[in-house]
């Protein structure tokens, strides 16, 4: 492989896809704060130049900084979300020439750059590291610019696709000593190693997602109205945020159900998988079912080619996605139906395991056994323990650069903004 050509393809391919997501909309738009849970657009933006600054010039070349403010103002461990609006952080248009500018410098540097000089530049991990970054801001800024509820322009029609005429519900996994993370994908996070052995009991897991109809079946059931379906703590963040349906519902009968997608009405799609919720609204659903959610370890055997674990990227193999394999990218804005990719399916059978939403899974997030932090502890470590929970797969929005088998996410148990589902398993 020549990693020069393919760091500069692919920075140059996440930088097209960060600039026509932001594209459609004006500058009062890229600057304003939509909500507290998320930054000012232009503020990802420049965010995005810094942190390429930082590790494509300033780590491996010595290059001074362009402005030493920057690492506060673009840090962010030292400003949470909430706070950015008010800072003295740049323009759109001086955020985009920032961007610029580094960009220029950085594709300088990489043509002269020895891929082995140490660990940053083995394999090019640390352009790896700076383009799947990017691509997880674009999907953070998608889901910025949903909650502006404005017309965005891009295909949030419901999919019409379906190949399946008849899928399974659930398949049977027969556990044993399974092989969980990787040692050998170039450019994994942290996180993701090291390979190790995980002890699993027989389990079942569902084929898909759940889908809009299923979850819809659930709310008119009541299950936002019983505490006996959620944990304590479900209970009392439902019954503090007066929650009774997913984000962006709208009732429009007594059994008909509308959904808000980026300032689009439409009419509830029962095949998709249902998105925006939280870990644990999908975590009542689960108990409702007599079912559970499944650990990362289970969620990961089932897109693996067997208990010797994922030596494949994705679930079918190691051939790059396609529409017929996967929803990723930000081809259309949503999810596709949950048995339009016939071609993405586990050995198992088991489908969309990558794309259309992430899944929430049972799993606190924490490093695996003989984790080391690298480069920077602030990626993962700093996250560790009970307060996050695990997501896996990847969603619609989500580039098939920073999505793979191992790859891990994590977010709060209350974050619905995000563009997660979920599917459940139970003890087999």
């Amino acid at each position: 492989m020549d990693l020069r050509a393919t760091s500069r393809t692919q920075l140059e391919r996440a930088r097209e896809h960060t600039l026509a997501a932001l594209e459609p909309l004006d500058d009062a738009d890229l600057a304003r704060q939509v909500s507290p849970l998320m930054s000012p657009l232009c503020w990802d933006l420049a965010h995005v130049a810094h942190y390429e600054e930082l590790w494509l010039l300033r780590s491996i070349s010595d290059a001074a900084p362009t402005n030493p403010a920057f690492d506060d103002l673009y840090d962010a461990f030292r400003h949470p979300r909430r706070e950015r609006a008010s800072l003295d952080i740049l323009s759109p248009e001086q955020a985009r020439r920032f961007a610029r500018d580094v960009r220029s410098r950085v594709l300088d540097t990489l043509a002269t750059v020895r891929f082995d000089d140490g660990p940053l530049l083995r394999d090019a991990f640390v352009y790896g590291m700076v383009i799947q970054h990017e691509h997880q801001h674009r999907e953070t800024m998608l889901a910025t610019i949903e909650l502006m509820d404005q017309p965005y322009p891009g295909d949030t029609r419901p999919s019409a696709r379906r190949t399946c005429s008849e899928t399974r519900a659930e398949v049977r996994m027969p556990g044993g000593t399974v092989t969980v993370g990787t040692d050998t994908e170039r450019w994994a996070y942290d996180n993701e190693r090291p390979a190790h052995q995980v002890e699993l009991a027989p389990f079942y897991i569902d084929v898909t997602p759940v889908t809009n109809d299923a979850y819809a079946t659930f709310v008119d059931a009541g299950g936002y109205d019983d505490p006996r379906l959620w944990t304590d703590a479900g209970w009392a963040w439902r019954t503090e945020a007066r929650l009774d349906h997913p984000a962006g519902w709208h009732r429009e009968g007594a059994d008909t159900w509308s959904l808000s997608r980026f300032g689009h009405r439409l009419d509830l799609d029962p095949r998709e998988p249902v998105q925006h919720v939280c870990w644990y609204e999908a975590d009542a659903f689960a108990r409702w079912a007599g079912k559970r959610l499944p650990t990362e370890a289970e969620w990961e055997l089932a897109a693996s080619d067997g208990a010797d674990g994922p030596s494949h990227r994705y679930p079918w193999g190691d051939d790059d996605p396609t529409a017929d394999h996967a929803n990723l990218g930000g081809q259309r804005l949503g999810p596709s139906v949950v048995d339009a990719h016939p071609a993405g399916a586990s050995p198992a059978g088991v489908l969309d395991l990558i794309g259309d939403v992430w899944e929430w899974t049972a799993t606190p997030f924490d490093g695996y056994p003989g984790f080391r932090s690298f480069p920077y502890r602030e990626y993962s470590e700093v996250f560790f323990g009970d307060e996050y929970r695990v997501l896996r797969g990847g969603s619609w929005a989500t580039d098939p650069a920073a999505c793979r088998a191992t790859f891990r996410n994590w977010d709060y148990p209350i974050r619905r903004q995000i563009f997660s589902g979920f599917r459940c398993a139970r003890d087999g």
